[in-house]
């Protein structure tokens, strides 16, 4: 079944790959949505996915690139919206 999820990851996340790592996490999976830099310095994504597809996601997300230090995943539902693709805003 295909969902929708807002994860918000803080820690060590900007300017460390994350962005593009989170990206190729979702294009792998096959997900659709955004992610993005917010400006209290966590990064927050909006992945629209099947349940193993966000579980794959999630996991990435709270593991994150070799030089990010990700300290906490805020991990919730969210409203479907229709995307195509996966970008970074």
């Amino acid at each position: 079944m295909t969902c929708a999820r807002r994860y918000v990851v803080s820690g060590r996340v900007q300017g460390v790959g994350v962005r593009r790592f989170v990206q190729k996490a979702a294009v792998d999976a096959g997900a659709s949505g955004w992610v993005r830099n917010l400006d209290d310095g966590s990064v927050e994504a909006y992945v629209i996915a099947g349940e193993s597809g966000q579980g794959e996601i999630a996991a990435a997300i709270r593991r994150g690139p070799r030089w990010a230090d990700v300290r906490t995943v805020r991990d919730e539902e969210a409203a479907m919206l229709e995307l195509k693709g996966f970008r970074i805003r």
